[in-house]
């Protein structure tokens, strides 16, 4: 696995890209075939930050900690990326394992119509890209680009919970398409495809 270290706002030093490595290196044992990994290293006056994100077969982890330490910071990026690492391998064994999720209760709501993807125990709403229309709306001030991987709605359902978001942009492997799945306030979970006009 490749690990790349950045040094934001501060000088670069072999011992604190080593402790990075190490750390990072750590984490690669919980996750299958990992790919690479970015540590974004910064110190903004008192708050020093690291930013971890690592990049496996069809997942992507990230964890951020601000401290007053950059050693710290590592450390308790890493301690995140760790359980999320462990957290997404025990739901891959339970799901390949046929075991019910948590979930089970959704499945006894009423089908949703033939148009909607869904799987065994998720409630998915479809919802029309194109029914959203925002004009003059307020400025984008923050950017953040994550590759966008060909996965099941299952699956991107998992990996928004893993990474702790509220919403996933993922290429829908049944149809090739974007899309996004998002979390209801009802529990459930949404999906909107977009639809060819």
């Amino acid at each position: 696995m490749q690990v790349s270290v950045t040094f934001r706002h501060i000088e670069a030093t072999d011992a604190l890209r080593v402790h990075a490595e190490r750390r990072v290196e750590r984490i690669a044992k919980y996750v299958h075939r990992p790919i690479d990994a970015h540590v974004i290293l910064s110190v903004n006056k008192r708050r020093h930050g690291a930013e971890i994100v690592l990049n496996a077969d069809r997942t992507t982890l990230s964890a951020k900690e601000e401290t007053g330490d950059l050693y710290s910071a590592i450390d308790l990026a890493a301690e995140k990326l760790e359980q999320q690492a462990r957290k997404h391998t025990s739901k891959l064994k339970k799901h390949k394992g046929g075991a019910r999720s948590p979930r089970g209760a959704a499945a006894e709501v009423p089908a949703p119509p033939a148009t909607e993807a869904s799987g065994p125990g998720l409630r998915v709403d479809v919802i029309r890209a194109d029914s959203f229309d925002r004009r003059n709306g307020p400025d984008v001030i923050k950017t953040k680009r994550l590759p966008v991987r060909p996965m099941s709605v299952e699956e991107a359902v998992m990996q928004m919970d893993l990474m702790s978001n509220e919403f996933l942009v993922f290429r829908n492997a049944a149809t090739n398409a974007l899309s996004v799945v998002y979390r209801r306030k009802d529990g459930n979970y949404g999906l909107i495809a977009p639809e060819a006009s």
